[in-house]
This record gives C-alpha cells, sequence and structure tokens, in this order.
C-alpha cells in the first residue's frame, strides 16, 4: 500500500465556504425540465405540477442555488413567453436546442418551484438577441414591490409578493460562435456594462456576473476576461467560469486528473481579474462564478445542428460511473481550495441532462454516481477551508504530466472539522496519515467512500442502488495522527470532531 501525507492546521486558512458554491443549473434543454423536475399527471405530481421524487432528491443533494434558464436557451429567451396564464402562453422554436418550447414552465413556476426545493434563484438574461431594457423590465417584475406595470403585472399573475432574485448573469457564453447572438469582447463588454446600470437603478441590492469565456480552450480567452472587465469591473461581482471533462480515447489517467486543469483555469482568471483591476486603479475584488462545471461526454453528443425539432427530446443523458464520480468529488476539491475567490458555482444540470438526478416520464427517478460527492460536500463542508497541501506518491499523465495520486482539502465549522479527499489509483489503495495536532481531541465520526471494483456500473431507475457510498471502519485519530485507507479509485469523506476545539469566530 502506497503512502501519503498532510497536515490539518486551523492556522492556515484559505476562507470561509460561501453555500452558494453548492449550485446547479436548470435549463430549457432536453428532459431537465418537462418530465425531469416538472411533470404534470405523473403520480408523485404535486398540486403544481413538480415532481415530489425530484423535489426530495434536490433536498438530499443539498442545492442551494439554481440557476435559470439557461444556458444557450436564454440568448434567444423572451421571458414575457412564460407568465401569465397558461392557455395564452406562445410556443416557440428555440434556435440552442432546436426544441418546441411550449413555455408551461416559465419564471413563476421556477419561483415556486424554488422556493418548495429550498433553493435560491440565480437569473439569466437575455443579452444574446435582446439587451437594456428588456433585462430592466424583467428585474422590475420580479423585485420591484409594487405599484408599477410590471410589478403589478406579478401580483396579477398570482404573486403580489417580489420574488428577490439577489443574483443575476449578464447573458450566457457570448464570446462563443454558437451562441445566438454571439458578440466581440468589446461588444459584449459595453451592452453587458450599460444593462447592469440600468438593472441596478431598478434594484441596487443586486449581484451581477459578467460572462467570462466559454471555456479555457477558447482562441479569445483571457484576452475576452480582460476586455469585458474593463468596460464592467465597476459593475459587476463575479466573472464566470465554464468548463465540462470527459475520458479521451481510453486516457483514464488524465481524466482522473482533470481538476489540474480546472485549478489553473482559475488561477488564471483569477490573474486576470487583478490585473484589469491594478490597471484601473481599482481595489475592489472581482470574485468568480463557475456557474457551469461537470463531466460531460461531448464527444458522444452529435451537436444541435443535427438535432431534429422536437418537444422533449432525451439529450446528453449521461450515465456516470465510478471514475466519474471521484473526477466530481475532486473538481468540488478544488473549488472549495478556491473559496476565497470562487464564491459561486454551480453544477449542470440538475435533472436527467448530465445530472446527478434521474428520472423515467411517469416512472420512478434515481441518484446517479455523481450525486453523492456533491450532496455529502453540500451537508459537511462548513465553516473554513483549511489549506491542505498533501505528500502524495505521483504519477504520469498525457494531459497534464507529473499529478499527484491524493486531492484533497478540509473544512472546519466549531468543533467539526471534515477531510474530503479521492484517490486517483486505480489499483492501490493509499494509507493516510494526517497531522492533526493543532486541531486537540479529535476522534473519527465516521469515514464514506464511494468506490466499486466495477468502475463501469452505474445507477439507473431500474437498478438504482447498484453504486452507493457506504461507511468503512479503521480510521482513528492516535496521538495527533489521523490515519486511514483510501481505497483505490475513490471519493471519501472524513468527519472527525473535538470538543476541545474553540470555536472559530
Amino acid at each position: 500500500m502506497r503512502q501519503a501525507r498532510l497536515t490539518l492546521d486551523p492556522g492556515f486558512a484559505v476562507g470561509e465556504v460561501d453555500p452558494r458554491l453548492f449550485g446547479s443549473f436548470v435549463e430549457h434543454m432536453g428532459r431537465c425540465v418537462y418530465t425531469g423536475i416538472y411533470e404534470p399527471g405523473h403520480p408523485a405530481a404535486d398540486e403544481d405540477g413538480f415532481r415530489a421524487d425530484v423535489l426530495e432528491l434536490v433536498r438530499e443533494l443539498g442545492v442551494t442555488v439554481v440557476r435559470y434558464p439557461g444556458g444557450n436557451f436564454v440568448s434567444g429567451y423572451r421571458w414575457e413567453d412564460g407568465v401569465g396564464p397558461r392557455g395564452e402562453r406562445p410556443s416557440r422554436f428555440d434556435l440552442a436546442w432546436r426544441q418546441i418550447e411550449t413555455n408551461e414552465f416559465g419564471l413563476n413556476e421556477f419561483m415556486t418551484w424554488s422556493r418548495k426545493a429550498g433553493v435560491a434563484p440565480m437569473m439569466a438574461v437575455n443579452l444574446g438577441t435582446r439587451g437594456v431594457r428588456e433585462a430592466a423590465d424583467l428585474v422590475e417584475y420580479c423585485n420591484f414591490p409594487g405599484g408599477t406595470a410590471l410589478s403589478d403585472l406579478r401580483a396579477k399573475h398570482g404573486h403580489p409578493e417580489p420574488h428577490g432574485v439577489s443574483l443575476w448573469c449578464l447573458g450566457n457564453e457570448l464570446d462563443g460562435p454558437w451562441q445566438t447572438g454571439h458578440k466581440t469582447a468589446h461588444e459584449y463588454g459595453r451592452l453587458a456594462n450599460e444593462t447592469a446600470k440600468a438593472m441596478r437603478m431598478v434594484d441596487p441590492s443586486i449581484e451581477l456576473v459578467a460572462c467570462g469565456s466559454s471555456n479555457s480552450g477558447m482562441p479569445t480567452f483571457g484576452s475576452w476576461e480582460a476586455t469585458v472587465l474593463e468596460h464592467t469591473y465597476d459593475n459587476v461581482d463575479y466573472v464566470s467560469l465554464h468548463a465540462y471533462y470527459e475520458e479521451h480515447d481510453g486516457d483514464l489517467g488524465s481524466f482522473l486528473a482533470s481538476a489540474v486543469d480546472m485549478d489553473h483555469f482559475i488561477g488564471s482568471v483569477v490573474a486576470t481579474c487583478d490585473h484589469v483591476g491594478a490597471k484601473l486603479r481599482n481595489r475592489k475584488r472581482i470574485r468568480l462564478s463557475f456557474d457551469e462545471w461537470n463531466v460531460w461526454y461531448m464527444g458522444r453528443f452529435v451537436g444541435e445542428k443535427n438535432l431534429a425539432a422536437e418537444r422533449v427530446p432525451r439529450l446528453i443523458e449521461d450515465n456516470y460511473h465510478v471514475a466519474d464520480a471521484v473526477v466530481v468529488g475532486s473538481l468540488l476539491i478544488t473549488l472549495l481550495r478556491h473559496a476565497d475567490r470562487v464564491g459561486v458555482a454551480c453544477q449542470a444540470q440538475l435533472a436527467n441532462v448530465i445530472a446527478p438526478i434521474l428520472t423515467e416520464p411517469g416512472g420512478g427517478s434515481c441518484r446517479q454516481t455523481i450525486f453523492f460527492p456533491f450532496a455529502h460536500a453540500a451537508r459537511h463542508a462548513r465553516g473554513r477551508v483549511l489549506r491542505v497541501e498533501p505528500d502524495s506518491p505521483r504519477y504520469d499523465t498525457a494531459r497534464f504530466g507529473d499529478v499527484p495520486l491524493l486531492e484533497a482539502v478540509a473544512t472546519q465549522d466549531g468543533d467539526e472539522v471534515v477531510l474530503f479527499a479521492v484517490n486517483r489509483s486505480v489499483e492501490d489503495s493509499l494509507a493516510l496519515t494526517a497531522n492533526v495536532r493543532a486541531l486537540p481531541g479529535l476522534s473519527v465520526v465516521e469515514h464514506v467512500v464511494l468506490a466499486s471494483d466495477d468502475r463501469t456500473l452505474t445507477n439507473t431507475v431500474a437498478e438504482p442502488d447498484r453504486v452507493l457510498p457506504r461507511r468503512v471502519d479503521g480510521a482513528s485519530v492516535v496521538d495527533g495522527e489521523l490515519t486511514a485507507e483510501l481505497p483505490a479509485l475513490s471519493w471519501n469523506m472524513i468527519r472527525l470532531s473535538s470538543p476541545q476545539i474553540r470555536p472559530t469566530a
């Protein structure tokens, strides 16, 4: 068994965990909305048509904020189509995913669903085919107390109280040539800045996210962020990042090291933000919204141009195995390691479409393997992130060079310390030793592992329990050292507590 070491010390903290790191994403795409979270007539549907089984899973998952309605979809969306009496709402052809959108589920349905799910809404405005006026109108409809045409219209639609949406995205992936209304960085930056000012005239309390690059492989990456922020720095709070990962050509080793790419991506955007701030002589600190991330097997997707026009197609419904869950766990660890700058993160998407939750129309639902690392982190990553620098065996990868087998982070909340770790080795367990002498009196509460001897196993609605996390024995603290065995290809959560630890301020 190979050896790895690390130290946990409350004197070395990264920053506070923002609960909004555990966000998700609902887009009008495939079966995320229709037959995903919303299915009137389903045996488990409530009075609003929301699937109660899915609501229960969303609460179990621990999602805190949900981005809506897109995604590429938002760049052709008219929010007015989705409010008012359902019988009067128009059906539209969605240019992004070639779907026929009935608008049966719209803005107010999403707000009602969000309240039932216990999540905060994160709204995106259309800056692809619309602009300043329409975005300001949407803020007025959602947030203005009353006495104006749009706030009174909201009340007429059955919602007299404001929705109170505090977090807003200024468009989506406008750097991408696939985006309806694609723009240059200068075009987008100027439009986003003017839109931000108008939206804040309606509600000065809102937080705003400017579009960063669609991914770090874009030819304009870096220069896009710099130009956009030069236009918007005074009027936005966040810049967005998007990244998806998959196994290429059987290269499992590189896939398992995907977090190396995410870490570099975050560092590059932080450097760009701070460069622009210094250039503008502005002491404000722009934070990051990593509002699309996940494992997505894009190589299996036929491409939006090849899609037939349908109402509710089965679109990119990837099934996830243990290796995918280990990668998702490592990405969560990376987001936590950057908690000083990453304040929002949304795993894409919530149901069916590259999602932790799968459903069948009229049938059941299940948790995919990637559900479990997210649920563990969302429930237990609280308080402060402790800086962890593991001393671990390493392995060579084709894409990222020399990479550690162990990826880890820890959080401390009062008398509880939680260590999250993945073992990337597909063959060997890791014997972990952690120096915890700076945290006196610790004892192990539980060690939870997600692993499988068969890494191809997935959970399905028909067989929902083939891959489940399990509690294992053996982890202990003796003389200030935590020892635990991390199985090969595994996600691990080790919870510890101590009555001797003083609560942090």
